[in-house]
């Protein structure tokens, strides 16, 4: 599996452009996978339904099935938080894993950025940030990418990751 991230603060249009690069992926045969890491306290599930009173009673891992999907419950209780790397061992053989978030994790990134948000750039505190891709000309010693043209920034991603289909 290569692994690619999507890094940038909260507003500057992460989840939209994973939801533009994955179906130009999918539609060159790729079988894509995304890991999401979110900031908060993350339930599924909902009050009421036989999963959540499983998980409020106690149970630390509930699994729910259908026909058309399934999704794994855990409870961390008193474990760490898992690291990337963890999460990916869970996942399908794929070829190609989009990750949001994990800001620190050593794997190569797109910082997304706005400059109307007021944030500074993270790349020159992150040796893993190979490009950027903004919505407005930046001046910066990487690639910048135009964040409004998803075709271009799949290709720079599949270049970079010697993925050819």
């Amino acid at each position: 599996m290569k692994v690619f991230g999507l890094a940038g603060w909260s507003g500057s249009g992460k989840t939209t452009l994973l939801e533009k690069l994955i179906p130009l992926f999918v539609a060159r045969g790729l079988r894509v996978a995304t890991v999401k890491q979110a900031h908060h306290d993350v339930d599924l599930d909902q009050p009421g339904k036989d999963s959540y009173r499983h998980r409020a009673a106690g149970a630390s891992e509930v699994l729910l099935a259908s026909s058309a999907r399934w999704a794994l419950l855990h409870e961390l209780c008193d474990e760490p938080e898992p690291v990337l790397a963890q999460h990916l061992a869970r996942l399908s053989p794929c070829d190609l894993v989009l990750v949001e978030g994990f800001k620190r994790e050593t794997i190569p990134k797109l910082e997304i950025h706005r400059p109307v948000n007021g944030k500074a750039l993270l790349y020159p505190g992150d040796s893993h940030i190979i490009a950027i891709a903004s919505d407005a000309p930046l001046e910066a010693p990487l690639p910048c990418l135009n964040l409004n043209e998803p075709a271009q920034i799949a290709e720079f991603i599949l270049r970079h990751l010697e993925i050819e289909k």
